[in-house]
């Protein structure tokens, strides 16, 4: 019979177990990271679709064409064909243009004719937008007391929803902020 000594120096030097302990110590960490990398690229998709649809918006928005102006490119026609843009480029990313919100804080915009402060305004182009498009906005300044370049801002947020357990992001839901001008052009 083997001495007690030499038993638990046999059974210290077994190392058959020790694989199985490994992987069970960083497997649910390696799953964690890779969650983390798919759910991180869906934020990032989709701040890369809404920040398209805010350039697409604003190009659309900075055009003077209005179908259904009848011959007057008034400013609500601008920001119809804006928000029209931003609905569409959403609904074609597959995105719910309906949970779209104003951004939390209002671009500070200036009128380009009054110097004034410009508010968010939304277009009824098939329901309310929650787009904020604002016009017509003063996009640069010369700094010498004459207006710089006329435009449109378009601005908006997106809700993203985290699911990654075990950490204090889980089913915290992140506002995504998408904002792009552009200069009127004219005809």
């Amino acid at each position: 019979m083997a001495k007690p000594a030499q038993l638990l120096k046999s059974i210290a030097r077994e190392t058959r177990g020790a694989e199985i302990a490994e992987a069970a110590a960083v497997l649910p960490l390696m799953f964690l990271i890779l969650m983390g990398i798919f759910w991180f690229g869906q934020a990032f998709s989709i701040y890369g679709a809404i920040t398209r649809a805010a350039q697409d918006g604003a190009r659309a928005g900075s055009i003077p064409y209005c179908a259904t102006c009848n011959g007057s490119n008034t400013l609500g026609a601008f920001a119809t064909n804006a928000a029209t843009a931003v609905q569409n480029d959403l609904l074609a990313s597959k995105l719910d243009p309906s949970l779209a919100r104003y951004p939390a804080t209002q671009p500070p915009l200036l009128d380009c004719r009054s110097g004034a402060a410009v508010s968010c305004a939304g277009s009824s182009s098939g329901g309310s937008s929650n787009v904020c498009i604002q016009l017509p906005v003063q996009l640069t300044n010369t700094g010498s007391g004459t207006t710089g370049v006329c435009g449109i801002s378009v601005s908006f947020q997106y809700p993203y929803r985290f699911w990654l357990p075990f950490t204090s992001i889980n089913n915290q839901t992140i506002w995504i902020s998408a904002a792009a001008s552009a200069r009127t052009e004219t005809r």
